[in-house]
């Protein structure tokens, strides 16, 4: 497969502005791939260039690639139902408060519609035991349920729900090849000089309450090669990311705009303009992301170190986003009838 020159050009164009560097990769319903680097893994301390076998903070990746699938190969092995409450699994959060949200359920949780704020500094509370319990007891304000209020929160009470569940650490969990909790720092792309570490990220979660809870929660702390997370791209395009039954529960319309793991095709979405109205993707915070356009029969990833050395001087990620996925959109040809798909990945 053969990307197009204009896609590059946009990614060269980027780095030339600023960008550190990225990482592209596409795959089709036959299995045909095609990647393209540009730039850097490192500015600072010293340049340094990328190479293809590098590790990438994924940031939120992190729940459709792990939190979000685990809860579902849960509910496949029976361990849990997606309309569990949270008391079913956490019959300790919000002990004595009176609060509505030990009735919200896992779906809700899953879409975003459970009404738990966006997101707060846990990585000031203090060390992760207090985090990890005081989580459960902050009286949180949650609003009345079903509106999309996209939150760190509630991904983080299903990392908790699945140690619960499984009676192990998030960390412990198994993972796919390419996918990993301990990248090795010096075969990773750098992120952020973090004004709370005190240093240039590399190898280290980018997310502080991720960090703060040791480097893995349910909303952050996964990391990916390009291939790793082009192999999962692949696997959501023809089958075998997760049963038959539990991917279209996955990719189906569960909220307005989203599944139970993604964000669904619509005005002024990551993937671009010209996606399908069943495309779905997700993007994180560190620059990356993972779109899928099955009518199309084309995935695509696109990981980039935007906020090294710094968030506050970055490229117009979204801008870049959409340009690249319209110009695959545009150029793509479909694969000869008579060529079969490969299988799909299983890890």
């Amino acid at each position: 497969m053969q990307l197009p020159e204009r896609t590059e050009e946009l990614l060269r164009a980027a780095v030339a502005a600023g960008l550190p560097g990225a990482a592209l990769g596409v795959v089709d319903s036959a299995g045909r791939t095609a990647t393209f680097l540009h730039g850097h893994a490192a500015l600072h301390p010293a340049p340094e260039a990328l190479d293809a076998g590098m590790w990438w903070d994924l940031a939120s990746l992190t729940k459709p690639l792990f939190t979000a699938r685990q809860v579902l190969r849960a509910a496949e092995e029976g361990r849990l139902d997606l309309d569990d409450p949270l008391s079913a699994h956490l019959p300790d959060l919000a002990w004595m408060q009176g609060s509505a949200l030990p009735n919200r359920t896992l779906r809700q949780l899953l879409t975003h519609t459970a009404g738990l704020p966006a997101w707060s500094p846990l990585y000031t509370w203090g060390d992760a035991a207090t985090i990890r319990a005081r989580l459960l007891q902050e009286p949180w304000t949650v609003t009345e349920p079903g509106e999309v209020l996209y939150s760190d929160l509630g991904y983080l009470l299903l990392g908790r729900v699945l140690e619960r569940v499984y009676g192990q650490p998030l960390r412990e969990f198994a993972l796919p090849d390419g996918l990993t909790f301990a990248p090795e720092p010096g075969r990773s792309v750098a992120t952020e000089h973090c004004a709370w570490r005190e240093r240039v990220l590399r190898g280290e979660t980018h997310d502080e309450n991720a960090g703060a809870l040791g480097g893995v929660a349910g909303h952050a702390g996964l990391f990916g090669t390009l291939d790793g997370v082009l192999a999962q791209a692949g696997a959501l395009l023809r089958g075998g990311w997760l049963s038959e039954a539990a991917q279209a529960a996955a990719t189906r319309t569960h909220a307005p705009g989203r599944t139970l793991a993604f964000v669904q095709a619509q005005p002024a979405w990551s993937g671009g303009a010209l996606a399908s109205p069943g495309a779905y993707g997700h993007t994180g915070f560190t620059g990356t992301g993972l779109w899928v356009d099955p009518a199309r029969g084309l995935a695509w990833v696109l990981l980039t170190n935007r906020v090294h050395p710094s968030r506050h001087h970055s490229i117009d990620i979204q801008g870049l986003r959409r340009a690249v996925g319209n110009t695959l959109l545009s150029a793509w040809t479909p694969p000869p009838a008579g060529l079969m798909p490969a299988p799909g990945a299983t890890g």
